[in-house]
């Protein structure tokens, strides 16, 4: 069968300039909309009916993305989703993207028929480093609301849920300042996402602000594929004056912390760490690990009730963007500060 990608490959267009062109929006130039609606008569495209009359009814399911099962934010916040879904009196259907774009695509062109009134999605990694979006507009064209969670893009004009990632960063690289940590080393094997990037900025705005502060901004990033234990070591090998390391991902914190207790750092008075990730790493950390607390559960329940509120109609005509606020817990790899 013919879909509007396949149209969309063969013109060397995005499938949503072939969904506008072939309901003659004013988005697009007539000669684009001749070239689509002639390949369209010549392969004999037709519009999936059942779909059609099946998106005119209610089927009170969310169709929910996610990029990894196995990590433990995806999985807690789908756990939430599914509960205030249920709550709500609506079911769940779950793809996992594995981080492909394509396999994103093809999960919301599958559900896209008629199977789901609209999504919850966190973008895959693929998708944000290669700002390949034209199968998620393509969706919205069809006016099938998408509410994204964590990993978002500006290119899309949907609601969204985020954490203040840039302030969480900031925040702790702030309290190691006032500890008067003198070499503060940030480790992020998510520099290509969007939360990667706005952890790193904040870290470097913090130091920047601190007058005080005479070190150069040390970025230590672990790219797919990479050993995150060699990148540690590397890190204590090469920068043996680190007395604070913040990690922006959901590991190399546990993984550094380890480290530094092989090499008989003393903890927190020598080195203080702070994670970026929730209660799960703390039953495997001793001295327990410091964190910056995501709120999965409260990410989770925001997406459907703004899902819920689009799909009732009563969400404002503007789009939505709730900001989750994050907490900077204090434990055993940090001091107090008075």
């Amino acid at each position: 069968m013919v879909t509007l990608k396949h149209l969309a490959e063969q013109l060397n267009v995005s499938v949503s300039t072939v969904s506008k062109a072939l309901h003659d929006s004013e988005e697009i130039s007539p000669d684009t909309i001749e070239r689509v609606k002639a390949l369209a008569k010549y392969l004999n495209y037709k519009p999936n009916k059942v779909a059609i009359s099946l998106k005119n009814s209610k089927t009170n399911t969310i169709g929910v993305i996610i990029p990894n099962i196995l990590n433990h934010f995806f999985a807690k916040a789908l756990y939430a989703i599914e509960k205030q879904a249920s709550k709500q009196g609506y079911s769940i259907i779950t793809c996992v993207s594995n981080e492909q774009n394509l396999k994103e695509a093809n999960s919301l062109q599958l559900l896209s028929n008629g199977s789901v009134d609209g999504f919850i999605m966190s973008i895959a990694e693929e998708t944000q480093l290669k700002q390949q979006t034209d199968h998620i507009n393509a969706i919205l064209q069809q006016n099938i609301p998408i509410v994204l969670f964590d990993r978002v893009s500006d290119d899309l004009d949907c609601d969204k849920v985020i954490i203040d990632d840039f302030g969480a960063a900031y925040e702790a690289t702030k309290h190691l300042l006032l500890e008067g940590r003198k070499h503060i080393v940030l480790i992020s094997d998510i520099d290509g996402l969007s939360v990667g990037k706005l952890r790193t900025s904040g870290y470097l705005k913090a130091l920047e602000e601190h007058f005080e502060y005479n070190n150069k901004p040390v970025i230590i990033n672990i790219e797919k594929g990479e050993s995150i234990e060699e990148r540690v070591a590397y890190l204590f090998k090469t920068y043996n004056s680190v007395d604070g390391i913040i990690s922006v991902d959901n590991t190399s914190g546990v993984v550094a912390l380890q480290k530094a207790l092989k090499l008989n750092y003393n903890i927190p008075e020598q080195l203080s760490i702070i994670g970026f990730s929730d209660e799960n790493v703390l039953q495997f950390t001793d001295p327990k690990l410091s964190t910056i607390s995501q709120h999965t559960l409260d990410i989770g329940k925001e997406a459907v009730q703004l899902l819920v509120n689009r799909l009732s109609n009563n969400s404002p005509d503007n789009k939505v963007i709730t900001t989750i606020k994050t907490n900077l817990i204090l434990r055993e790899t940090t001091k107090i500060v008075k």
